[in-house]
């Protein structure tokens, strides 16, 4: 199964980009969006099922334009959760999941911390999907949580490792993710590629994707039990229709 996860930084705009045609050529099983900042009633549906996806699934937030997650899928899935039936992380429309007979994958859109009112609201949110996800993982063990995180881990996972005080790479923030990879989730890119300092997200700010200047900040992280089933993990960042740029996992069921 390939999977693709991509923060698309509003669907409309990225199709009038050429998502479809790239999605079309890119052709992985599932697609999991981030920041879709649209309700599925303002899309052309057809345009996705043109492309292979039949089955696409839409969980936006209660504010027009803003947030919001989608998974596209080629085979129909035995179920679709929407959200987490946590109120105060779902009104935001941040995950979404589909299970299939031996995996489940959700996207998830973890908040940014823009402001220190969003910094707590991010926190709050960290610790409560670390909590839910360990609880599912009980549940279901093979589980893909893609999706953009907002965090830089290392200092190779971003251009200037010297940056402080800003959000996606304070203290708190990459010690949460150190602790959510060490309750039991692989980051499937670094498990492949323990060397490589590659990005997928640049500032639209003094052209710097142009120049590499960039985070990353989306992830695949598969749980311990797929450990073995991993076969691929890859950055795209010839895909141009975002600031943030695809990322593929490629599991073996």
């Amino acid at each position: 199964m390939e999977i693709i996860s991509y923060n698309v930084n509003g669907i409309r705009a990225a199709i009038k980009k050429g998502f479809i045609e790239w999605l079309e050529s890119a052709n992985p099983d599932v697609i999991c969006l981030q920041e879709i900042k649209a309700m599925e009633e303002q899309l052309d549906l057809s345009l996705f099922k043109k492309a292979g996806y039949h089955y696409n699934y839409w969980f936006s937030a209660q504010k027009k334009g803003y947030s919001g997650v989608a998974v596209l899928c080629k085979k129909k899935p035995n179920h679709v959760q929407y959200g987490t039936g946590i109120e105060a992380m779902d009104f935001e429309g941040r995950n979404l999941r589909v299970d299939y007979d031996t995996v489940s994958v959700m996207s998830m859109y973890l908040p940014s911390g823009t402001n220190q009112t969003r910094l707590d609201f991010k926190i709050d949110y960290m610790g409560q999907i670390h909590s839910y996800l360990n609880a599912l993982r009980a549940e279901i063990p093979n589980l893909v949580v893609c999706g953009d995180y907002n965090i830089c881990h290392e200092a190779i996972d971003i251009h200037n490792p010297k940056m402080k005080g800003v959000s996606g790479f304070l203290p708190e923030e990459r010690e949460w993710l150190g602790n959510f990879i060490n309750s039991g989730f692989i980051d499937s890119f670094r498990y492949l590629n323990p060397e490589r300092q590659e990005y997928s997200w640049w500032s639209y700010r003094a052209n710097s994707r142009a120049n590499n200047k960039g985070w990353r900040l989306d992830y695949a992280m598969v749980t311990k039990s797929l450990q073995q089933k991993i076969k691929r993990a890859v950055i795209l960042p010839e895909a141009k229709h975002s600031d943030h740029c695809p990322i593929l996992v490629e599991i073996e069921l």
